[in-house]
């Protein structure tokens, strides 16, 4: 077996208190794109004053001087989002798409992040089942690098409304093949973003928890929520509690399956982004405690 002291996120468990492990606020992580109107670096000073201890980051807030206030603060790293976009009509598309994807795993590494979140990507027209193709095949040409940056690969299913232009892979199923086709036995180079706005309709989905865990292949837990009445099926996405996930009962099944590692709260939302982000923080806060 690999690597000891990680946990089936990618976190050196080795050097957080026993204690703190046991706490669900000590393993909140809040993706830079919850907050998006900041910066990196008004994330990380907003972050950090909330007592929030870790962050995803995504990569169009990546600057010098964000960096720097990341490296100089107490904020752990727990992904970069987000790579992938592997499917396109042609070999320099897909080319462009694999050297994008090693620049990624490259970011992730200089700022101290575990892993990569893939979404996978899909082009309008293209079947699905060559675009799965494009995707395995994407995944495979960057895992030699991944490997030698010591960055895992996780692979995000998007829900099927996505399908036709954001991401070919749709379900936990999809997504641990995918891993089942790419990773040497044993490895654990390849999992799965478990996304609760994503997957919670599966009714596969806790004995594909089970499946994937079992192979340690559970990365990533994000966590938001599903309202059933939507202004805009990308970016209205509910504040936990705001919807209709059953989010304890998903984080105890991703819990059974073996992941321990942190819960990120990723919501993207217009109606929240134009509101005081400070104020919206304290609210995640709430709705974290509460509804997960």
């Amino acid at each position: 077996m690999e690597g000891t002291p990680l946990d089936r996120s990618g976190a050196d468990v080795s050097k957080l208190p026993g204690a703190e492990l046991n706490t669900l606020r000590s393993r909140l992580c809040i993706h830079t794109m919850t907050t998006k109107p900041w910066s990196l670096s008004e994330c990380v000073q907003n972050y950090e004053a909330a007592g929030i201890p870790a962050i995803t980051v995504w990569r169009q807030v990546l600057d010098a001087p964000g960096i720097a206030a990341l490296a100089a603060s107490s904020l752990r790293v727990t992904s970069l989002c987000r790579g992938g976009f592997f499917p396109a009509v042609d070999a320099a598309g897909r080319q462009r798409a694999i050297d994008d994807n090693r620049q990624a795993i490259d970011q992730a590494a200089h700022i101290g992040a575990p892993l990569v979140v893939l979404v996978c990507g899909a082009v309008p027209g293209m079947p699905l089942s060559e675009a799965r193709r494009h995707i395995a095949d994407g995944i495979a040409a960057v895992v030699p690098h991944a490997r030698a940056a010591g960055v895992k690969l996780s692979i995000e299913p998007l829900h099927p409304q996505y399908a036709a232009d954001r991401s070919a892979v749709n379900t936990m199923a999809q997504a641990r093949q995918i891993c089942e086709k790419v990773n040497d036995p044993g490895r654990t180079d390849v999992g799965i973003a478990v996304d609760a706005y994503h997957v919670w309709w599966d009714d596969r989905l806790e004995a594909e928890l089970t499946l994937a865990g079992s192979k340690g292949w559970i990365h990533a837990f994000h966590v938001c929520d599903w309202k059933s009445q939507q202004a805009d099926s990308l970016n209205d996405r509910g504040l936990m509690g705001e919807g209709c996930i059953d989010l304890k009962g998903m984080r105890r099944q991703v819990e059974a399956a073996g992941f321990c590692g942190d819960i990120e709260v990723e919501i993207f939302s217009q109606r929240y982004w134009s509101t005081d982000q400070k104020t919206y923080l304290q609210q995640i806060l709430t709705a974290y405690d509460q509804h997960v």
